[in-house]
Order: structure tokens, then C-alpha cells, then sequence
């Protein structure tokens, strides 16, 4: 999986930039975003990569349960951490919280626990936060497919939600953000689906086959409807992160042999048509340049296709280190960007020293981080998924070669 790992430190070297050059490239950034979005180019990448080994974690282990664990031990230390980093700095006031429009402290944070709060009508207390709502989105679906045994149909999800994608935007549909939050109120909308979002992880997770349909559907029927009618991207473009995710999934199909790369490739070209397609019939706005958007895409595409094809070559160590601190490296920069904006303030000029010396302080904190917090970390939880008793194994045996 070396190549993962170099895809992912890609992927987060590109992020960085792109919140980075706010703060120290803002004339070349100005230039290059309607050329080129580095931010949906990184994106993208990243949600490629979770949709080729989330579903393989899952299988692999072929429980429901120990999936769960896995998963709230990979992600919810070092956010847990990184959150309480910004609140710090923001009481000692060397930074600066968004505003919450109003909503309640407990909304807000019941919202972010569930990592849904881009898809709940609640503003992200990082920026970056907001693809974490979409990963979990993807985890329930993964979820759902396994517990009633339609795992293996990923290229027919794919091809599903990128045709939606393309239908949406062909007939005009638009929606307004978050329009559900609206319907029934924010904090509503934040206790019902924290509420069923435990209900299905429990059920999911629990011993009764039946409970087991109950709660992976319940946590489907809750990405589904979330994603395309709440969230604050365009309803096409979150349709085609789900689709991505899922063309990422039916790679690792193909090449586990549970399916032929003839039929991933068709797949992957139908997905890609359809993305660019959307993109180009949405049009060009102040939040939005289809050139940028698609040029990016299709390099993430690309690139992806280069990691695939490189897989069995020796990776730089240097790629896989990076692809190991990536989590780190993602969570991590806005907050120093944060305090660097509240104190030092933006360039309006480039300033490449300045871009560098981000970078040289930035990857040691991670390599910090990454071995105080997220090693550990996984270690507990890999030691708790093996404590797991065999009879609470569940779901289908993955086809391997």
C-alpha cells in the first residue's frame, strides 16, 4: 500500500498550499485558481485513496464492529486534539473562531462529534473540517452495502450517483444550502441525525443479523439524504464526491479480482464524464471556475491512474513519510495558518521564503503529533478490535484472489 501512502502525502502537500498561498503566494494564487484548484485537485485525491481502502478495512476484518473501532481510533484523537488547539489559542487571542451564527454551544458541538456538521447547517470550526462530514457520509454507505450484502456492486453505485449528478444538473435542479436546516430548524436536524447516527452504528454493530440491516440501512438512508439535500456544496458536486469515492472502491475490486478492469474502466470513464460534464453545464461563479474545477479533477484522476499503474514499483521513503503524517498534516496547518493570520497578518506580494519556512516548521510538528497521538492511538484501537469476540464477526467473507 506504499503508493496510498505516497498519493496521500501528495494530496496534503497540495492542500497546504492552497491555504498557505492566502497567507504568503496571494498574487500566484490569484493567477493559478482559475487555471488550476488545488484544493479539489488534493481533495479529490484523498477521496480517491479512502474509497480504494475504507471498503478493504471493512472486509478484511468482515466486522461491522471492529470497522467502527478502527475508524473512531484513526480519526477522533488527533481531531480531538487539533480542535482543542484552536479553542486554546483562540482564548489566549492568538486567533480567531468562526462565527456560529447563533447556534447554541451544544449544537455546535454535538454537530462536530458526529463529524457531520457540514451536512447539519452548522459552520466548520476549521475549514478543512468539512471533507471529514463527506468521509463520514461514505462510511455509512459502506456500512449499509455490507450489511445487506451489496458490497461488491461499487462500480453500479459509482456510475448511479455520476449520472445523478449529471441528470441534476441538466435539468436545472438547484437547491440552497443546508434547505433540510431550514425546513425543520438546525437544532432539530442535529439531535435527529446525532441520534440516528448512533442508533445505526450501534445496530450495525451489534450480534442480531437483523439489527445488523436495521442499522446499516438506517446509516445509508442518513448519508443519502444528508449529502444531496443539506449540504453547502452544489447537489451535483456532492453526488460526485460520493461517486469518486465509490470508482475508488471498484478499482480495489478489480484489482483484488472480485471484478475486470474492463468493467472498472468503463466505470471510471462514465464517472469522470459525468463530473466534467456537471462541472462544465454549472458554469462560472464567484465561488466556482470550471476550467479550475475541471482541470483539477481530471489531474486527480490522472494521478491516481499513475499511483495504480506505479504499485509495484519502490516508492521514495520520503512519499510514504508524508503519506504517513498526512492526517497530521491536514489537520494540523489551518490552525498554525490561523495564528499566523491573527498575529503576522497576509502578504499581498508573493513571498516564497516565507512559503518554505511554513513548510519547514509545519512537517516536524506533524512527525510529532503523528507519533504522540496517532500511533498510539491506533495501537489501542487495533489492540481493543482483537479483543472483539469471533461470534460478533459479522457480514460477508470478502472474495480474494
Amino acid at each position: 500500500m506504499a503508493w496510498l501512502d505516497a498519493l496521500r502525502g501528495i494530496a496534503a502537500l497540495v492542500v497546504v498550499f492552497d491555504h498557505s498561498s492566502y497567507s504568503f503566494m496571494a498574487e500566484f494564487r490569484r493567477e493559478l485558481m482559475p487555471e488550476f484548484n488545488t484544493s479539489r485537485y488534493g481533495i479529490m485525491v484523498f477521496f480517491l485513496v479512502s474509497g480504494y481502502i475504507i471498503p478493504a478495512s471493512l472486509e478484511r476484518r468482515g466486522c461491522v464492529r471492529t470497522f467502527w473501532i478502527g475508524r473512531i481510533f484513526r480519526v477522533y484523537p488527533l481531531w480531538a486534539a487539533v480542535v482543542m488547539a484552536i479553542l486554546a489559542v483562540n482564548f489566549l487571542g492568538l486567533a480567531e473562531i468562526r462565527d456560529f451564527g447563533g447556534q447554541s454551544a451544544v449544537a455546535v458541538t454535538v454537530a462536530h462529534i458526529t463529524l457531520l456538521q457540514e451536512l447539519l447547517g452548522t459552520p466548520n470550526l476549521l475549514l478543512i473540517l468539512w471533507t471529514l462530514s463527506y468521509e463520514m457520509a461514505f462510511y455509512l454507505l459502506v456500512v449499509a452495502l455490507f450489511t445487506v450484502r451489496l458490497h461488491q456492486r461499487s462500480a453500479t453505485v459509482a456510475v448511479t450517483l455520476a449520472v445523478l449528478a449529471a441528470v441534476s444538473v441538466t435539468a436545472g435542479i438547484t437547491l440552497p444550502d443546508s434547505p433540510l436546516s431550514d425546513l425543520v430548524g438546525t437544532g432539530p436536524l442535529i439531535g435527529l441525525a446525532s441520534g440516528a447516527l448512533v442508533v445505526a452504528i450501534c445496530c450495525a454493530s451489534a450480534g442480531s443479523p437483523a439489527l445488523r440491516v436495521f442499522g446499516g440501512v438506517l446509516g445509508g438512508v442518513l448519508a443519502l439524504v444528508l449529502v444531496p439535500f443539506n449540504g453547502t456544496v452544489p447537489l451535483w458536486e456532492g453526488l460526485v464526491i460520493l461517486a469518486v469515492m465509490f470508482l475508488g472502491t471498484a478499482v480495489h475490486r478489480a484489482e483484488n479480482g472480485q471484478s475486470t478492469w474492463r468493467h472498472t474502466a468503463c466505470t471510471a470513464v462514465v464517472v469522470v464524464a459525468c463530473a466534467v460534464g456537471s462541472a462544465y453545464r454549472y458554469g462560472d461563479g464567484d465561488q466556482f471556475t470550471r476550467r479550475g474545477w475541471i482541470v483539477a479533477f481530471l489531474l486527480a484522476v490522472l494521478t491516481f491512474g499513475v499511483g495504480l499503474a506505479s504499485r509495484r514499483r519502490r516508492v521514495p521513503h520520503l512519499l510514504t513519510g508524508l503519506g504517513m503524517i498526512s492526517y497530521s498534516v491536514y489537520l494540523i496547518h489551518p490552525v498554525l495558518l490561523a495564528v499566523i493570520d491573527s498575529t503576522m497578518g497576509r502578504w499581498r506580494q508573493n513571498n516564497l521564503v516565507l512559503e518554505v519556512a511554513f513548510y519547514a516548521v509545519l512537517l516536524p510538528l506533524c512527525m510529532l503529533t503523528y507519533r504522540c497521538i496517532e500511533a498510539p492511538a491506533q495501537s489501542w484501537g487495533h489492540k481493543l478490535a482483537l479483543r472483539v469476540p469471533t461470534d460478533l464477526r459479522s457480514g460477508p467473507v470478502p472474495v480474494s484472489r
